[in-house]
């Protein structure tokens, strides 16, 4: 039998292919096979049906707890983006004070402190639009050569990294915990089964928007 994957004959791609993730969420269901699986044990064997009763109650409150943890993952993330508003608001005021500033960068770290509330469907979008002011405030400071000495800014522009970093980390937690959810409830049979009677769905990892990909590509040097 020939290898499935020869690298004697590749086939390759030379353009190359980005990699995107899917906005698809997979409903969990099972079929006769499963509902045959618990009648047999059942009929045929009382105790193995028993112990069987105990695993799924077991599987439920695991897929509850689970279901908890991502959103305490996805908590933390937001409150770091939080204090990331509030410290490039901070820097948008200082650079504001020293300079003329776009008034743009201003409007748009303002109405985020205002009243933008981050949740599930504009996470992602928020982290865009904090990544696009960080850059505007950047730029504004490395043309004044007095502002990067400001020891305020300085340390604000220091905390918006960290915090960028802490993000980044918080969203690596975030996906670890949804993979592990996406594959447990496809676990047949006793997690599978709970989360079809459940309804449970597979779950969308952090995804990065067009234009902060388009950012990554371009040349920094």
């Amino acid at each position: 039998m020939p290898n499935e994957l020869d690298e004697m004959k590749p086939v390759v791609n030379v353009v190359g292919r980005d990699i995107n993730v899917i906005e698809k969420q997979l409903p969990v269901q099972v079929g006769f096979g499963s509902v045959l699986f618990e009648v047999i044990l059942w009929v045929l064997f009382i105790v193995p049906g028993v112990i069987f009763l105990f695993m799924k109650i077991g599987a439920q409150n695991y897929l509850r707890q689970l279901q908890q943890k991502i959103q305490h993952d996805a908590s933390q993330i937001d409150n770091y983006l939080e204090q990331r508003v509030v410290i490039l608001q901070n820097v948008a005021g200082l650079v504001a004070k020293a300079v003329e500033l776009d008034k743009d960068v201003m409007k748009s770290v303002a109405a985020l402190r205002s009243g933008t509330s981050v949740n599930d469907s504009n996470r992602s979008e928020v982290a865009g639009q904090l990544e696009a002011i960080a850059s505007g405030l950047k730029i504004s400071v490395e043309r004044y050569p007095d502002l990067q000495a400001h020891a305020a800014i300085a340390d604000a522009m220091q905390q918006n990294s960290y915090l960028q970093r802490e993000i980044t980390a918080a969203r690596e937690v975030y996906n670890d915990a949804v993979m592990r959810w996406n594959q447990d409830i496809f676990a047949w049979p006793t997690k599978m089964i709970v989360a079809a009677r459940a309804g449970y769905t597979t779950r969308i990892p952090f995804t990065v928007s067009k234009e902060t990909k388009e950012q990554a590509r371009a040349n920094f040097f």
